[in-house]
């Protein structure tokens, strides 16, 4: 039997979601819009004249980040990116930035490509 390869999350490739307009505010910060759906946040728009679109902004690491999220770069690349902008301030670098792509993940404002294949 021979062992099955672990996926590395460092070789993942992410993309923003095309779902989700975004744009960059005067700070030059990433705004991502999420329209708000779904008959509960209707009456919330209608009642408590709750926007029908909110938007989310990104500090300047996350910010960065998002435009990073092309589809081509791996996290592993975007990583090293991200060090040479920010360096000691992102530290602990891997950890911070998976937890973070993670949770854009989760919240489908992003989505894996293929991942890069290795060469063989």
């Amino acid at each position: 039997m021979g062992k099955k390869k672990q996926e590395n999350f460092l070789d993942y490739v992410p993309k923003r979601n095309q779902l989700y307009a975004w744009d960059l505010n005067q700070k030059k910060h990433v705004e991502i819009a999420v329209v708000n759906r779904g008959m509960f946040n209707r009456m919330a728009q209608i009642i408590f004249r709750k926007p029908k679109v909110s938007k989310i902004e990104l500090d300047d690491l996350g910010s960065f980040i998002w435009q990073e999220l092309d589809g081509v770069k791996t996290v592993y690349e975007i990583g090293t990116a991200v060090k040479g902008k920010f360096g000691k301030k992102a530290e602990p670098l891997y950890e911070r930035l998976c937890e973070y792509i993670r949770i854009l993940h989760n919240n489908r404002f992003i989505v894996y490509e293929n991942k890069k294949r290795k060469n063989k």
